[in-house]
This record gives structure tokens, sequence and C-alpha cells, in this order.
């Protein structure tokens, strides 16, 4: 009915029409987020969709560092999510590395238990990460919510970095230890350099979990010195006197500023990572 060249057309048209539809139906909520934190009032409901620039109001952007405690917020997230980030990726890259490539008792069993751990969220412990805090005297504290944290991401962690490693040929390690290299400098020297996208991508993933959690933070965080960004930002839209919803968008705006910085920054190693991870698991 067509010729070649016809069909190539519509079909390059009716691909590149999904992905547009897609991009569109991704960005939307992004730039009505943004769209609200600009416009006036309080209420996003009464938000113009499309308002002229020239009618954007910033002042919803001042108020979070003049009316609220925002800096502080951020602070705490931002250390919280770093620490998080270093710790899990750590123990993460070092239990997956040592159950792709080594033997030893109780490895069936530990790989086992790492899945199972996988299926209940931390959320179901959380009286019992409450009473353990509550008697380490760690509750209400940044090094208790950061352990919380780092030890609900280890097991997803490890399977996932022990499923890059074992795309990797043992064969590297066999020919290093003949020229005389240690476990140490085989890991540091020969696997670490070659596990950079997965390490990038556990890292990147460690981050925005953190930076994202509410749940435990509102269990283990009490005092609002301590409160991150996700429990300072709910307190201007929960309960009936607190609509500040337009000040509650400016405020996730800037909270993607990092993460999106990290994104591009890392994008690359994070595809791969996550690619090369799902598919030698």
């Amino acid at each position: 009915m067509f010729g070649p060249k016809v069909g190539k057309a519509i079909n390059k048209f009716i691909v590149y029409s999904i992905l547009v539809t897609l991009v569109i139906f991704c960005l939307f909520p992004v730039y009505f987020i943004f769209i609200g934190s600009v416009n006036p009032g309080s209420s996003l409901h009464t938000s113009q969709v499309f308002p002229s620039p020239a009618n954007w109001n910033w002042n919803h952007y001042r108020s979070l560092f003049i009316e609220h405690d925002y800096i502080n917020w951020y602070k705490n997230t931002m250390f919280i999510a770093t620490s998080n980030m270093i710790i899990s990726t750590v123990f993460g890259v070092l239990s997956g590395y040592a159950f792709s490539k080594f033997r030893f008792k109780g490895k069936k069993q530990g790989l086992m238990a790492i899945i199972i751990l996988q299926m209940f969220p931390t959320i179901m412990g959380m009286i019992a990460i409450y009473t353990l805090l509550g008697t380490f005297g760690l509750l209400d504290t940044h090094l208790g919510y950061i352990l919380v944290l780092a030890a609900g991401s280890v097991a997803f962690n490890t399977w996932i970095v022990k499923g890059f490693f074992d795309g990797i040929p043992n064969s590297l390690m066999e020919a290093a230890r003949i020229d005389g290299a240690s476990n140490t400098n085989i890991f540091i020297k020969v696997m670490l350099p070659l596990a950079t996208p997965i390490i990038a991508f556990v890292a990147f993933n460690s981050f925005v979990g953190a930076s994202m959690d509410f749940i435990m933070a509102e269990v283990i965080l009490r005092s609002s010195s301590n409160w991150t960004l996700a429990q300072g930002l709910f307190t201007l839209v929960s309960g009936q006197a607190n609509n500040n919803f337009t000040v509650f968008a400016a405020g996730a705006v800037l909270i993607s500023i990092p993460l999106m910085v990290l994104f591009f920054v890392f994008q690359r190693y994070i595809v791969e990572g996550l690619t090369a991870g799902a598919e030698k698991g």
C-alpha cells in the first residue's frame, strides 16, 4: 500500500509521537509544581496553569527562608542523605563483592536471607526499631536515623552489586593473582574501576531514598530542630490551619535541584549500572 520510504516515515512519526506524549505526561506534574510555586495565594487549586511570566510571584521562596526553618531542614536532609549514601554504598559494595567472588560457609543462607529481607518493608519493624533506638539512646538523633536507613538499604544494594560482579570474569582476578596482587589490591585496582556504573547507581539511589523518606523520619526524629525536609514541608500542608500549598511547592522545587544535578552528572553510570545489575544477577 505504501512504499518503503513512506512506511518508514510513518513508523518514525508514530514512534516519536508516542515518545513526545510520554515526555509531556512525565514533565507536566513537574511543570505544575513549579508554576504552583510562583502563583499568588496559598492554594494550588486556584493556580493558573499557564500564567504570564510577568505575574510570577517569587515571595513563596522568600517565605521559606524568612518564615520557616527551611535552611535547617535542608542541611539536615543533605547530611542524612550523604551519610546514608556513603555507609550503604560502602557496605553494599563490600558485601556484594564478597557474595559474588568468594566461597564461605553460610553463603547460600546469607543470599536467601537477603532476598527474604527485601520482601518486607522497613516500616513493618517500626515498633521494634523505635524500642531498640530508645534503648540505646539513639531515638530523636540523626545517627539513629542514618543507621536505620543504611541497614534498610544494604540488602538491596548487596543483591544488585552482586549481580554486577557476577558478570565480571573471574579470569581477571586469577591473572592479577598470578602477577602477585593481593585480594585487597585486586578489589581496589581491578574490580572497583570496573564497578563504577553500579557504584554510581547504588550511591544515587541511596541518596534519593534518604532524601525522600518521610515515615521513618517522622517516627524517629521528634524534635523540630532535627526534622528533615519531608517532615518540615509536611507541616506546611497538614491540618486545617496549615494550607500553604504554594510554599510547599516552592520547597519541593528547591529540594529537586541537587537530585537533578546528581542525576545529570552520573546519568551514564546510573543507566549502565541499572541495566547491568538487572541483567547479570
